[in-house]
């Protein structure tokens, strides 16, 4: 083995395979992009609300609301055709709330390269009826 292979630093696991399920797939379109060809960040986070909302949704047993996403962070911007994946996990299930780890992961140009380009936490409430927050477990 060459000796540049020893002293190569090993990616992080998070950033060689998604962490979670895959909650939602779509094909980044024209509709999604501003000018320059990069897609808006508020359609991703849009997609991760969603996504996280379908996860959320299967714990609770019932309707949820987001109440808070934070930690977001943009790693690579999303290109017009890139196959568009979101990976849910849940972090912790409190009495009425989850919070979700969120990664999107695109494919470039639906074939080409994996690779995650942004991630955050999302928080949702459970919901009875009546719309007041109601315990999960």
């Amino acid at each position: 083995m060459p000796e540049a292979d020893y002293l190569a630093v090993p990616p992080a696991p998070d950033e060689t395979a998604p962490r979670g399920e895959l909650a939602a797939r779509t094909l980044a379109m024209p509709a999604h992009a501003n000018p320059s060809g990069d897609i808006f960040g508020g359609w991703i986070m849009s997609m991760m609300d969603e996504a996280g909302a379908m996860t959320a949704m299967k714990h609770a047993r019932s309707r949820v609301v987001t109440v808070a996403a934070t930690n977001m962070a943009f790693i690579h911007p999303v290109k017009v055709g890139d196959v568009v994946c979101c990976y849910t996990e849940v972090v912790r299930i409190g009495r009425s709330s989850i919070t979700l780890s969120i990664e999107v992961w695109v494919l470039r140009s639906g074939l080409g390269e994996r690779m995650m380009v942004t991630s955050a936490e999302f928080t949702f409430v459970a919901l009875d009826e009546a719309g007041k927050p109601r315990p999960i477990r």
